[in-house]
């Protein structure tokens, strides 16, 4: 009990400070939560840090955009962007163009943003992760030695993936062609999620709560599925073994091409929901904290009490999320290429 008293001491004593900025000079500015929650979801041409007494600290990011009236290239950032370009507000602050004839278009843009620094970023941390765990094995014999530690952490992942996953699921035959490929999107997924859930530069961007990312990681999974698919595959959706007359309408072969599309979109939509839905609910925890000063010191205290311990069970929750997401996509994404590899059935 003790404890418990101790941290809600520290938790008031932190609080209290932002309560008196909040009402100092008796203006209070009204806190729109989903409008935050949106903007920090959303992806942007800097990356904000902190903001203090109404300054932002940001890091400018190079924006590269191609006009579609010239053809010329800009090369800047969002600050010295020239006049034919400019933000629209009305598509989540992307770049447009207004053209010669009055009209807006949407220029090439090749810019790095927010979500591109941080792929980067989690690239990076899984280069530096796996080049360690090669130079580890490249200096002892692993017949007589195992690996110990973070070392010994990682080949358990990694053999937990390649024999539970990826090898049962596709098949002693083909499933080396494709362990590449599926090893790298789950450390990927991985690693994009937990560096989301940090808090501060260089964390903290959603990556896999962003569609587009998804959208490319179900494209490669499709494109794996059907371009490395058997003819058995293929006559399972083309020519199934149905009755004729539903092979003539023809019901089933257009209900298999649809299901073509319908798996890899499962996966996009899977992971964009999960991960997007626990950042947005972490974030609006955040905000009630400022939010309860607003209603008084009293009241604010005991909302703040509860919006913390909230966030600590979120962040813990999403912590198993961000393992189950990528273990996930990586299952479901290693059973349909295995669906596309089964041997022919026997008469």
């Amino acid at each position: 009990m003790k404890q418990i008293r101790t941290i809600i001491l520290l938790l008031a004593l932190v609080m209290l400070p932002l309560a008196t900025m909040a009402n100092e000079g008796g203006k209070e500015e009204k806190l729109d939560i989903p409008e935050t929650v949106l903007e920090h979801l959303s992806d942007a041409y800097e990356w904000h840090i902190a903001s203090y007494e109404g300054r932002s600290l940001s890091i400018p990011l190079p924006i590269i955009v191609r006009s579609g009236a010239t053809g010329e290239w800009f090369v800047g950032t969002e600050h010295s962007l020239p006049a034919p370009f400019f933000f629209d507000a009305t598509h989540h602050g992307k770049i447009y163009e207004k053209m010669p004839d009055g009209t807006t278009e949407r220029p090439l843009d090749l810019s790095i943003t927010k979500v591109v620094l941080q792929i980067w970023i989690a690239v990076v941390v899984l280069i530096v992760i796996f080049t360690c765990c090669a130079r580890w094995y490249r200096r002892h014999d692993t017949l007589s030695e195992a690996p110990k530690g973070f070392v010994g952490a990682m080949e358990l992942i990694v053999m937990t993936i390649h024999d539970d996953v990826v090898k049962s699921s596709i098949g002693e035959k083909e499933y080396k062609r494709f362990a590449p490929y599926l090893l790298s999107a789950f450390f990927f997924i991985l690693t994009c999620n937990l560096v989301g859930l940090v808090p501060f530069f260089p964390g903290g961007v959603n990556v896999t709560g962003n569609i587009n990312i998804t959208l490319f990681l179900a494209v490669c999974t499709m494109l794996a599925i059907n371009l490395f698919g058997n003819k058995e595959y293929w006559k399972d959706i083309l020519w199934p073994n149905v009755p004729i007359f539903l092979k003539a309408i023809p019901l089933m072969p257009i209900i298999e091409i649809f299901g073509v599309f319908t798996k890899p979109f499962a996966l996009m939509i899977r992971l964009f929901a999960n991960m997007m839905a626990g950042h947005a609910v972490i974030l609006s925890f955040t905000c009630v904290i400022f939010l309860g000063w607003t209603m008084g010191v009293g009241f604010g205290i005991g909302l703040n009490i509860f919006s913390g311990l909230m966030l600590l069970f979120m962040n813990c929750l999403e912590l198993l999320v961000a393992f189950v997401q990528a273990y996930v996509f990586t299952l479901l994404s290693a059973v349909f290429i295995g669906l596309a590899h089964k041997e022919e059935e026997a008469e």
